[in-house]
């Protein structure tokens, strides 16, 4: 089979390489998935630079989820155990934690509704309890992890203002259903949150960049507002000012979606339970804006890793998907 390697660790475009392979081999709890289709997420270009919190060993393959069928012919959503990652033709995954795919939703938009997707809703639900009536701001909104957040906020009844990087992508995150976006390049978040909100300020923040991003938002954050930590896309860790926190009254709280996978499995099936219904309904769909061959998987990642793309792309290995 086929499979994207990683040797050594550096730039997706330079350190992956398409590669013959055997299959891998199923463990105990464990099933062999032919894969339809894979999504791109940061988390994989971190994995190729060496700078995840998980670092597998090298040689590996790279992608963190996908959408495949089992032998037995069953639709899934999984995310493959490492070394042995998605951009691949086949990979294995343990049994008790695949997902079944909906049928709203073809391989590419399947692929791209689990872990993104279950972040924001977890992000929202579970640790800033999101109340219909409240402003959501978003930063990244045309990105992968901000477009779920945007229609899981939608879907919540809450008013979403989306923070992004020039005018196309503004138009992205309007037609994902932004009541109103704000173009870092061009325009002052702070002023706009403050001018959309009369002062108030925004009551939920979903950072999934840090940097500059955080440190704007917590100076537009409501009272009792919730500033989600999901990601630092910027490369910038910032440093939270504490007495900010304790005087301006806000919440700081951190989203690490994978320890659901081990310490709340079932929280993780109800969340999916709840997407599949809202994919169902129309409610989301996942913004998939590229979908590409496997042979360029590596420019993909690259792109992601660059914060040039938009939506998610997807990879789809020989043999097309449905």
């Amino acid at each position: 089979m086929q499979a994207w390697r990683v040797h050594r660790n550096g730039e997706p475009s330079e350190v992956m390489e398409l590669e013959e392979t055997d299959r891998p081999s199923p463990g105990p709890g464990q099933v062999l998935l032919e894969v339809r289709a894979a999504n791109i997420n940061f988390p994989d270009a971190l994995l190729c630079r060496g700078q995840y919190q998980v670092r597998p060993p090298l040689p590996f393959t790279p992608g963190v989820e996908i959408c495949g069928v089992t032998e037995d012919g069953r639709r899934v959503l999984a995310t493959p155990a490492l070394p042995n990652g998605g951009f691949a033709d086949y990979v294995v995954a343990d049994e008790a934690a695949l997902l079944p795919a909906p049928d709203a939703l073809d391989d590419a938009e399947a692929a791209a509704l689990h872990i993104g997707y279950q972040t924001g809703w977890f992000g929202l639900h579970r640790r800033a309890h999101l109340q219909a009536g409240e402003t959501l701001l978003v930063h990244a909104a045309a990105g992968g992890v901000g477009s779920a957040a945007v229609q899981l906020g939608k879907a919540a009844g809450a008013t979403v203002i989306g923070v992004v990087g020039g005018p196309e992508k503004a138009e992205i995150a309007r037609g994902l259903g932004c009541d109103l976006v704000i173009d870092r390049r061009s325009e002052d978040i702070v002023a706009a949150v403050k001018e959309a909100t009369a002062g108030r300020g925004a009551d939920v923040v979903y950072d999934p960049v840090g940097g500059d991003a955080y440190a704007k938002s917590v100076k537009c954050i409501a009272f009792e507002g919730r500033v989600v930590v999901v990601g630092f896309a910027s490369g910038a860790i910032p440093t939270p000012g504490l007495n900010h926190a304790l005087v301006k009254n806000y919440s700081i709280v951190g989203l690490h979606w994978g320890l659901y996978n081990t310490k709340d499995p079932a929280a993780v099936r109800a969340c999916h339970d709840e997407l599949t219904k809202l994919a169902a309904q129309g409610v989301v769909k996942p913004l998939v804006s590229e979908r590409l061959p496997m042979a360029d998987a590596a420019r993909g990642v690259q792109r992601v890793a660059d914060g040039t793309s938009t939506g998610r792309i997807v990879v789809l290995p020989a043999g097309g998907a449905r």
